[in-house]
Formats: structure tokens, sequence, C-alpha cells
């Protein structure tokens, strides 16, 4: 008998049709003499929903209480499951985020885990119920609800899995496994049969909507088994491992994006020591990540610094830069969202030259023009206008995969 902890994301709970079909799977599982844990999302567009509920209200509402709202969407996914499972006669147990020890840092809205004490899913387990917990959400040292952030439901199963040690963690999703671009977008894009948790968090990271970037690290930390698959088909998903055989030799594994990022620049900052600290210090005590930066080159003692941050972030961001303007002492600030970031990701970059300028190439053919450029060992992304976004992708696809 194995251990197995399943997530189900929100598009594979959407209604009650679904619903029945995913306890299905859960329940055969059960049947084959698993034991089992399921982490559930919120259904379909609820998050989406509440957060458009919230800015109806208030625009610039706190994250906490931004937390309260959104976890409200996974509890009723769980409850709703619950109530499925038991309709067709199986044992099973629905448990919030304080219920299975899920303790996390008081960061609202993008809370990291601190500990994950579940015995009272241990407890269930051993009692032969298949236990259902609320993905995204967890609990601080006072109390307060927190959310691990968009896709933290990944997190939460991975969490579980390496607590409880679990034999596999699957995470269903809509598409039968990873594949070398959304096939939404791409359909020529192929399925990998596996892929490197490098790779897989390098995807992650750049927009990839299969896994969290923050559960890859965790399984790749704890050496956690993973496999996505698709709640809808039934076919083999994609193994997530430390390894892979390559049979044939690719540059690059995938092509990803990210439409929901902002651009921030400050032009006419001081060129002197200090300033660049002075932003970033502000950005990360404000809890803001920034992603791509570039800083000019310096002219009549004044430089620019561009950079981007999640969409999510820029309001806050923008209210942080107008605030403490007087001490960044920049002339003026400018502000695009009508921005996307496309990357390309592959171990085999390290190996082979000319890949960037092979990207580049594609953007050039296709007239999309590149604003902004980052690379690491195994990726390079460019910014461009979000109206290119789509078919960027396509092109690069092809010029690597055809």
């Amino acid at each position: 008998m194995a251990l197995i902890v399943q997530k189900f994301g929100g598009s594979s709970v959407a209604d009650a049709q679904r619903i029945f079909h995913v306890a299905e799977i859960i329940t055969k599982t059960y049947q084959q003499g698993n034991s089992v844990c399921v982490v559930l999302s919120a259904q379909g567009d609820t998050t989406d929903d509440l957060i458009e509920k919230a800015r109806e209200i208030n625009p610039d509402a706190s994250r906490r209480e931004m937390d309260m709202l959104l976890s409200c969407g996974e509890q009723m996914s769980i409850a709703l499951m619950a109530m499925a499972i038991e309709k067709l006669g199986f044992p099973v147990v629905s448990l919030c985020a304080w219920q299975i020890g899920m303790a996390t840092d008081s960061n609202h809205s993008a809370a990291h885990i601190t500990k994950v004490d579940c015995e009272r899913v241990k407890e269930e387990l051993d009692r032969k119920r298949i236990v259902l917990a609320a993905g995204f959400q967890g609990v601080d040292r006072t109390g307060d609800i927190t959310t691990l952030g968009r896709g933290g439901s990944d997190t939460t199963a991975v969490a579980l899995a390496v607590e409880l040690q679990a034999d596999l963690c699957q995470i269903y999703t809509d598409v039968d496994g990873v594949y070398t671009s959304d096939p939404r977008i791409v359909p020529e894009a192929r399925k990998l049969s596996e892929i490197t948790y490098d790779e897989m968090l390098e995807l992650a990271s750049m927009g990839a909507q299969v896994l969290h970037n923050r559960s890859v690290e965790l399984a790749k930390s704890y050496g956690v088994q993973l496999e996505v698959l698709s709640s809808f088909t039934g076919n083999p998903g994609t193994i997530v491992k430390e390894v892979v055989k390559k049979v044939e030799k690719t540059y690059i594994t995938g092509v990803a994006q990210d439409k929901k990022i902002a651009r921030f620049a400050l032009v006419g900052l001081e060129d002197v020591p200090g300033v660049a600290y002075k932003l970033f210090n502000l950005l990360a005590k404000g809890k803001i990540n920034v992603d791509m930066i570039i800083q000019s080159l310096g002219h009549d003692e004044r430089k620019d610094i561009i950079f981007t941050v999640a969409d999510k972030d820029s309001m806050v961001c923008a209210r942080l830069l107008d605030e403490n303007k007087d001490v960044l002492k920049y002339d003026h600030m400018d502000i695009n969202t009508g921005v996307s970031k496309v990357s390309i990701v592959g171990a085999g970059m390290l190996e082979n030259a000319g890949v960037a300028a092979k990207m580049f190439e594609a953007l050039y053919q296709a007239h999309i023009n590149i604003h902004m450029i980052s690379t690491s060992e195994i990726k390079v992304s460019v910014l461009i206008d979000k109206e290119d976004s789509d078919r960027a992708v396509r092109v690069i696809h092809n010029i690597f995969f055809q």
C-alpha cells in the first residue's frame, strides 16, 4: 500500500460534474489500497471573482483582509468534494489549514511555510479516511489566515508529501503533462515524458502555469517524486525528477510566457553609489519581488533604472516610489502594464552556443521588438509588448522545435 498525495486545480473542480469526476479518480486510487491525501484549489474562476469583488469595495484593500477573503474558495472546494465522496459511499474528511498544521510566516498574500504539523492528517489516514486538505492557505503564529500566493496549492501538496513521506505526489491540471509550450497557444507543442527539477523550476518561474515554482523548489530539496497529469484524459503524465535521459539532443526544453507583469522606469536618478540599494531595499521592505532589472549608462551625472514586478504588486510599488520620490531623487516614473515576458529554458544551453541568437532571430523575423533581456545558465528571457506575446511564443517554439 502506498501513500499518495493528489492535488487538483481549479479547472478540475469547476462545477458539479467535474467534482464527481475527480471524486471517482480519488476513490479509485483509494480502492487500490492506497492512503490518499488530496489538496484542492478554489473552483474555476472563484479566486478571480473574489478579487474583483474586493476591488469593487476597496481597490487598495490590506493583504490581511484579502487573505481572509481569498481563502474561502479552497474551503468551499474541499467541503463540496467531501459531500461528493460521501455520496459515493467512502469515508472522507475535509480539513482547513489550521487543522492540517500548515504554519506560515505573516507575509500576507505570499506567505512562506514555516512548519507542517500534520498529526491530524496522519490520524485520519490511519482511520482509513480520505483526507481533503485546503490548498493555498496557512495560519501564522497569531492565528491569522494567510495565503501562499497564486499557485500555492501546489506548494501545499508538496509540503504535505514531504511531511507524510508520501510515495508519490500527483499534480492534476487541465493538461496531461508538461509541454514544450502551452498547447492552447502552440498546437504543435510536444509533451515531455520527464523533465528535471531545475528545468521545471525555471519554466514555473518564467510563467509556465503547470506547477508553482515554490512547489518545485520544495520537491527538489526533499526529493519528492512529482507527476503532472490531466484530470480529464487519464493519459500518463510528465515525471519531474533530478536527472532525465535525453533521447535526442535538444537545446531547450520549453518556451513560457508571463503576461501578469508591470514594467517600471525611474528616469533621472543620481549617478552615485547607493541609489540601487535605496531603491530595491525600499521595495524589499514593501514585500515586492523584483524580476528583470536594467540600469542605463550614466549621462550628465544621471541614470535610469528599469525593472519589472508582478502586476498584482504594481499599485503598491507605484505608491511606495511616489511616497519616496524625495529620497530616491528621480526625475519622473513611467509604468507600463502592457508588457509580457517570454522565456526559453533548457539545460542544453550550457553546451551550445548561439541559443539566444536563435531566439532573437525568430523575434526579428516576426518584427517583434525587444525591450529588456535577462539570462541565467539555463534560460533567456525577453520583455516585449503584451499584444505580441502569443505570437512570440509560437515563432520561438517553431524555430527550436520545427
